[in-house]
């Protein structure tokens, strides 16, 4: 059992022989899991539990599993893990774009749900201070302060979700050196992640508009095409 992450589970699913399925497979696990069928139960339910974990099907009565997404993003750095319709990448692209920390794609194996939870799970452990050293990485444009989980871009804070995060420091780690695809897919989302890289690519997006003067133009995180990214800040 993986109780050693587990704390509260939010899942919000309107099939409920699916929503049964995940949460008995969840509960085996060590879980304590509370499951609601539609978005504004998901909601009101997080505001009075602040679960630590949602896994949010975006086909949802009452409010939209987006809508969902961006309310919760709003108001926690939970780690969400959306769940899309098989044929729905722009589903999936649209959620991690406001703030889906990782998604599967129905039909899903319990296998593949169940690792997905306890990467995240175990990487959210990591951003508190007290679970890692002290360490400040910096460069003429930025400075990341690992223990604090604070970012500065040119002395002025700005704000990144854990996954982003986690990326940029993998990136920083490297600075002046290519990470390849394959490199960043493990060590943020874990060498047994079973999804698409379309994830790393909007992950990508998401942090350029935060640190790049032109996130259309980026001159801090460029593309090495067909291979990866490289964090270039040598001024």
């Amino acid at each position: 059992m993986v109780t050693e992450f587990a704390r509260s589970i939010l899942v919000v699913e309107d099939e409920k022989t699916l929503a049964d399925s995940i949460q008995y497979n969840l509960e085996r696990e060590g879980y304590d899991v509370e499951v609601v069928h539609d978005g504004r139960s998901a909601v009101a339910r997080f505001r009075a539990a602040n679960h630590d974990l949602v896994v949010l099907d975006l086909m949802l009565p009452e409010m939209s599993g987006l809508d969902v997404c961006r309310t919760l993003r709003a108001e926690s750095i939970v780690p969400i893990i959306i769940v899309t319709a098989k044929d729905s990448e722009a589903d999936a692209v649209a959620g991690l774009e406001i703030g889906a920390d990782d998604y599967v794609r129905k039909p899903f194996s319990m296998r593949e749900l169940l690792s997905r939870v306890g990467a995240n799970l175990r990487r959210a452990s990591l951003w508190s201070p007290a679970g890692v050293d002290a360490e400040v990485l910096e460069s003429p444009a930025i400075k990341l302060d690992i223990s604090r989980h604070e970012l500065q871009v040119r002395g002025r804070n700005v704000e990144l979700r854990p996954k982003e995060f986690e990326l940029l420091e993998a990136l920083m780690r490297r600075r002046g050196r290519l990470a390849t695809r394959e490199a960043l897919i493990d060590e943020v989302w874990g060498p047994g992640y079973f999804g698409e890289t379309k994830t790393l690519d909007v992950h990508i997006k998401r942090l350029r508009q935060k640190v790049e003067v032109d996130p259309g133009d980026p001159a801090l995180i460029v593309t090495v095409r067909g291979l990866g990214y490289k964090l270039i800040d040598d001024r």
